[in-house]
C-alpha cells in the first residue's frame, strides 16, 4: 500500500496531510505565549481543531460530510475504550507505534462543519520532577514549552476521486488517528489551551497554495523508502 498523492485516483492506500505551510507570526506568537503559562507539572491538556467536513485542505483534498462523520462516530468508540493513541509527526504507516506515542484524544466533538477535540499530552514522571525528556509526549511538551507551535493532523486509509477538479475522500475512508505536526494541512488546525479560542487562529486557505513540487518531491522519496521495506 502506498501513499496517495494528488494524482492517485481510484486505488486505496495512505491518506497522510503532509505539512504544507505555517500560519501567520501574529496567530503563532498568540498561541505561544498562551501556551507557555501551562504548569507542566501537572497534566498537559489542549484542544484543537481536527478536522473539516467540505472544506479543502492544503493537500487539496475534501472530506465529505457523510464520510468524515461515519467514521468519527467510529472513533468515538475508541476514546471510550481509552486507545485513541497517536504519535508525534506522521509515519510512513497505517499502525500505531507503541514507541512513538505522545498523546491521546480523550474528547471529540462537532462545533458546525468543525470537528474539535481535547488532546492529553503522556509526558513522564521525569518530565514532571526533572524536565527529563525520555517519551514522545515530552518531547512534544518541551517543543510547546519552548514556543513551538505545533498543529494536528488525521492519518487514514482510503482512496481518492476527482470530482469537478476537486480530490475527494471516498467512503473507503477509515480513520487511524490525529498527529502531532509542524504545520497541519486542515485550515486553523492548531492545538491552543481553550476550545473558545479556536477563531483566533482561523486559516484563508486561498493565501496558502499547496507547495505541489515540494510535495511530489516528498511523497516520491516516501514511495521509493516503502517500496524497499
Amino acid at each position: 500500500m502506498k501513499i496517495l498523492g494528488p494524482k492517485d485516483f481510484g486505488v486505496k492506500g495512505y491518506l497522510i496531510e503532509h505539512d504544507a505551510g505555517y500560519v501567520s507570526g501574529q496567530y503563532n506568537q498568540n498561541i505561544i505565549n498562551e501556551i507557555k503559562d501551562i504548569d507542566f507539572s501537572q497534566d498537559i491538556i489542549l484542544y484543537a481543531v481536527l478536522q473539516k467536513y467540505d472544506t479543502p485542505n492544503k493537500n487539496g483534498r475534501i472530506y465529505p460530510e457523510i464520510v468524515l462523520k461515519k467514521e468519527v462516530e467510529k472513533y468515538q468508540q475508541l476514546i471510550k475504550k481509552g486507545g485513541a493513541l497517536s504519535e508525534l509527526n506522521h509515519p510512513t504507516s497505517s499502525l500505531i507505534d507503541l514507541d512513538r506515542v505522545s498523546h491521546s484524544i480523550t474528547e471529540m466533538w462537532w462545533d458546525g462543519k468543525i470537528l474539535m477535540g481535547k488532546i492529553k499530552l503522556y509526558t513522564s514522571p521525569g518530565w514532571r520532577k526533572m524536565g527529563i525528556v525520555s517519551t514522545k509526549g515530552d518531547q512534544a511538551a518541551m517543543l510547546i514549552m519552548n514556543g513551538a507551535t505545533l498543529g494536528i493532523s488525521s492519518r487514514g486509509v482510503g482512496s481518492l476521486k476527482q470530482i469537478k477538479g476537486q480530490n475527494i475522500v471516498q467512503d473507503d475512508f477509515e480513520l487511524v488517528c490525529f498527529d502531532l505536526v509542524s504545520s497541519p494541512s486542515t485550515p486553523g488546525a492548531y492545538v491552543f489551551n481553550d476550545p473558545s479560542d479556536r477563531d483566533q487562529y482561523q486559516e484563508n486557505i486561498e493565501e496558502k497554495k499547496p507547495e505541489t513540487d515540494r510535495m511530489k518531491k516528498l511523497m516520491g522519496n516516501l514511495d521509493k523508502f516503502l517500496a524497499k521495506n
